[in-house]
C-alpha cells in the first residue's frame, strides 16, 4: 500500500453538517454585529490595522462577517447549494479544513496584495473567497452536474466555474462593482485548485476537459 505523506493522509470519514454549522455561525454572527456594529470592524480585514494594531486574526474572522442581508444571503445560498454536496463527497473534517483554509488563505494573500499596491484602509469582509473554492470544489467532484442559471438556464458545473472566473478577471481590470472583492474571489479559486492538486491529488483542469467529452 503506497505510504502517503502527512498532508496527503486522509482524515476518517464522518459526516456532521458542517456546512449548516458554517451557514449558522455566519447568520449567528450577522445578528450580532447587527445589535454592536463596532464588532464588525474589529472582524473585517483592514490592513491598516492588521499592521498598527496587530489585528493578526482578521484573516480569519473577515469571512464570517458581511456587508448585509443580500451579501449574507448570497454567500450562504452558495454554501447550502454546492457546500452540502461536497461535504458529503469527502466528509466532514475535509470540507471543513478546505473552506477555513482557503477563506483565510484568500484574506492573507488578500492582504498581501493591498500591502504591496499600499491600498491600507480598504475593508474585506465577507465568506465570498471560501465559497468561490467550495464552487471549485463541487465542479471538480461533480463535472457533470447541471445547475440553472438564474433559476433558468442550465449550464454545466465546470463552465460555470470558468465563467464565473472569467467574469471575476473581467470586473477587477475594468474596476466595475467596486464594491466588490474580485481579486478574493479568485484567490479562493486559486487556492482552492492547489489543494485540490495538493492535498486530494485531484486536477480540476483534468477533470474538467475528461467531463467535456460527456
Amino acid at each position: 500500500m503506497e505510504k502517503l505523506p502527512f498532508f496527503q493522509r486522509p482524515f476518517r470519514f464522518q459526516y456532521y453538517n458542517a456546512a449548516f454549522i458554517l451557514i449558522g455561525v455566519n447568520v449567528a454572527v450577522h445578528l450580532f454585529v447587527s445589535v454592536a456594529p463596532g464588532i464588525l470592524q474589529r472582524m473585517a480585514l483592514i490592513p491598516a490595522l492588521v499592521i498598527v494594531e496587530n489585528w493578526f486574526w482578521t484573516p480569519f474572522t473577515y469571512m464570517f462577517v458581511h456587508g448585509g442581508m443580500w451579501h449574507l444571503l448570497f454567500n450562504m445560498l452558495g454554501l447550502f447549494f454546492f457546500g452540502v454536496q461536497l461535504e458529503r463527497r469527502i466528509g466532514s473534517h475535509e470540507f471543513l479544513l478546505f473552506y477555513l483554509l482557503s477563506g483565510t488563505l484568500a484574506g492573507l494573500l488578500s492582504f498581501l496584495v493591498y500591502v504591496l499596491t499600499g491600498t491600507y484602509n480598504i475593508a474585506l469582509i465577507g465568506a465570498s473567497g471560501a465559497v468561490f473554492a467550495v464552487l471549485l470544489g463541487f465542479a471538480t467532484y461533480y463535472p457533470t452536474a447541471t445547475i440553472l442559471l438564474f433559476g433558468i438556464i442550465p449550464i454545466r458545473a465546470p463552465v460555470l466555474v470558468i465563467g464565473y472566473a472569467g467574469l471575476e478577471v473581467f470586473n477587477m481590470f475594468t474596476r466595475t462593482r467596486g464594491n466588490v472583492a474580485h481579486m478574493t474571489h479568485l484567490l479562493g479559486f486559486a487556492v482552492a485548485f492547489v489543494y485540490l492538486m495538493i492535498r486530494l491529488r485531484i486536477n480540476p483542469i483534468t477533470v474538467f476537459r475528461d467531463s467535456s467529452r460527456y
